[in-house]
């Protein structure tokens, strides 16, 4: 879908200075000459199947399906990867590039926490150093995965300017990659960032799409009639629609976090309110302030507080392939609540969005016709915060 400088129609590219276009025109050699080798398929393969758990299985959420009424509702698990949600897909992945380019450390940030566990893991199961970047607001927020990095052997560096959250910790990591770019590399946590890691991500994430067509049509001889994901920069939903992007019966939803409301700052739906421009390298659309600059965002779900989109979700998005819809802070917490008790399962806040926008479109469906939902990762990592927060419904 992209072309050869990473365009996916006019989004994405790689806006960065000559010397680190030289870097990623290196990170682009090495990586395609890496995914050509049996030997790193094979590897991928036997990591995925022995070590991560796939393929995560598909799920009929048969009491909520029946208390809701409507269409029925199926999960894709990936809460069931090891470390607890979709993002070890592509950590695997980044961490053996990382070491078939000669760098001796990763260099990532998180919001969640989830990203940051996964490549904790992945450089320890590997043999690789680690830095992690997370803002200090989401330390205090998601200190069950602050605590699993660390227990993983991962540095974890608190970002303490601006929002202090993923918009920062992204800065920061890039700050200290740019310092090291010879002996470092850094691993991106969603389809954002300079060409080739948009595609690059999406490549590990198809695994989701790939097996979600498949075990469907195994389990209930029909594809689904909607694919469901949250997006925040995007990783989660573009691997799993991936899987049915040329099946054009499939109607395909991103969820995007609205969180207060619709005010600037309030929210953190950039498809819905931003505008085009450049951040972290790449041209998407933005939430912008009045000046130009990524303007403040919020979401209850770190994993979402972004300013902008994977530009591959901006393309959908302007094809019309996708449509991009909107879940509130309230919304995401009354399926947050409702899962564990009608299902045993707890998502994580980022996927609750997935799961609440999920239950309203089945609402206004019929019994016959089918929602997949990608459950991109488990809730551990929020419980405490939002016991704390919130209390038992």
């Amino acid at each position: 879908m992209e072309n050869s400088l990473g365009f996916f129609g006019k989004f994405g590219g790689a806006y960065v200075s000559d010397n680190l276009k030289t870097e990623m025109q290196k990170i682009q050699k090495s990586y395609n000459e890496l995914k050509a080798k049996q030997s790193f398929i094979s590897e991928m393969k036997y990591i995925r199947r022995t070590y991560q758990g796939r393929p995560t299985p598909i799920s009929y959420a048969k009491n909520l399906s029946q208390e809701i009424g409507g269409a029925k509702i199926y999960f894709k698990r990936e809460d069931l990867n090891h470390t607890g949600s979709h993002k070890l897909n592509h950590c695997i992945g980044e961490v053996l590039l990382a070491k078939y380019m000669g760098k001796k450390k990763v260099i990532a940030e998180t919001g969640a926490g989830q990203h940051g566990v996964a490549m904790a893991t992945a450089s320890a199961y590997l043999g690789i150093k680690c830095d992690i970047y997370m803002g200090a607001k989401d330390i205090v927020k998601e200190k069950p995965n602050v605590q699993r990095m660390q227990l993983l052997g991962a540095k974890v560096i608190s970002v303490e300017h601006g929002q202090q959250s993923l918009k920062e910790a992204v800065d920061s990591a890039f700050e200290a990659y740019l310092q090291d770019v010879d002996n470092s590399l850094y691993c991106i946590g969603s389809v954002v960032g300079p060409h080739p890691f948009p595609s690059m991500i999406r490549d590990y994430q198809m695994i989701i799409g790939e097996e979600a067509k498949e075990q469907m049509l195994a389990d209930t001889g029909n594809l689904p009639n909607a694919v469901v994901a949250c997006v925040g920069g995007g990783s989660n939903a573009i691997g799993i629609f991936s899987g049915f992007i040329n099946d054009t019966q499939v109607a395909l939803y991103g969820v995007e976090p609205l969180g207060k409301g619709t005010k600037l700052g309030s929210h953190a739906a950039a498809v819905a309110y931003g505008k085009e421009g450049i951040i972290h390298g790449f041209k998407s659309l933005v939430l912008m302030d009045n000046d130009g600059n990524p303007a403040p965002v919020y979401s209850i779900a770190s994993g979402l507080d972004y300013p902008s989109v994977g530009p591959e979700h901006a393309y959908l998005h302007t094809i019309k392939r996708v449509k991009y819809v909107q879940i509130n802070d309230e919304e995401c917490l009354e399926a947050f609540y409702t899962l564990p008790k009608k299902e045993g399962i707890i998502p994580a806040l980022e996927s609750a969005h997935a799961v609440a926008y999920g239950i309203k479109l089945a609402k206004q469906m019929s019994s016959e016709k089918q929602i997949l939902i990608n459950l991109s990762g488990r809730g551990d990592k929020d419980i405490d915060f939002v016991m704390k927060k919130y209390g038992l419904r």
